[in-house]
């Protein structure tokens, strides 16, 4: 029986050593497996730097132009605008100045025209004191004239009577001249 038994332990120890062998055998084919994709993901890795060196060398050839012409131009732009920015408040300046004086020249025609209706008014009264005065001397002017017409169209006038006489005015209720008649209007009378 023994051999029976030795035979089943040496089976599986044969058997044992065939599957260690095996995952022995395994370890260094996966091992060998991530050693060459190792080496090729480095040697990847420098084509792929190599090929961005390339083109970054590239763009910089062809970009270096465009580059400085794009800061050109962004220096004209900034020129432009900082010319539109002093032109803009000189502008602004201008039309404050022009407001300020619009309002000062409007202020002082205000202050004309108020002088200028003052005098108008001054005008007007001295013009119509004035006018009164004439039209009180041209009536004085009139009764004078008339008194001395009717002076002169009476008999004893004509007769060569030197002493001059007086018309005697109507007389009111008191006795006195009636300063509302027609005849007395303009004329002096002596007391």
């Amino acid at each position: 029986m023994s051999t029976t038994v030795v035979t089943p332990v040496t089976q599986m120890v044969e058997q044992t050593n065939g599957i260690i062998l095996a995952s022995n055998v395994a370890e260094v084919v996966i091992a060998a497996a991530i050693l060459v994709m190792t080496l090729l993901a480095l040697i990847l890795f420098v084509r792929v730097n190599a090929i961005l060196k390339d083109v970054r060398k590239a763009a910089h050839q062809n970009l270096g132009p465009v580059s400085d012409r794009a800061r050109a131009i962004s220096d004209n732009v900034e020129f432009i605008t900082q010319s539109l920015r002093t032109d803009v408040e000189k502008l602004n300046t201008s039309v404050r100045a022009l407001t300020d004086r619009l309002q000062l020249a409007s202020d002082r025609m205000e202050e004309r025209i108020e002088e200028f209706n003052a005098l108008m008014e001054v005008v007007q009264g001295e013009a119509e004191e004035v006018f009164l005065d004439t039209v009180s001397t041209v009536r004085g002017v009139r009764e004078g004239a008339r008194t001395i017409t009717e002076r002169a169209s009476r008999p004893e006038a004509a007769a060569g009577d030197t002493t001059p006489h007086r018309s005697e005015p109507p007389s009111g209720p008191d006795g006195r001249s009636d300063p509302s008649s027609e005849e007395n209007a303009g004329a002096v009378h002596e007391p």
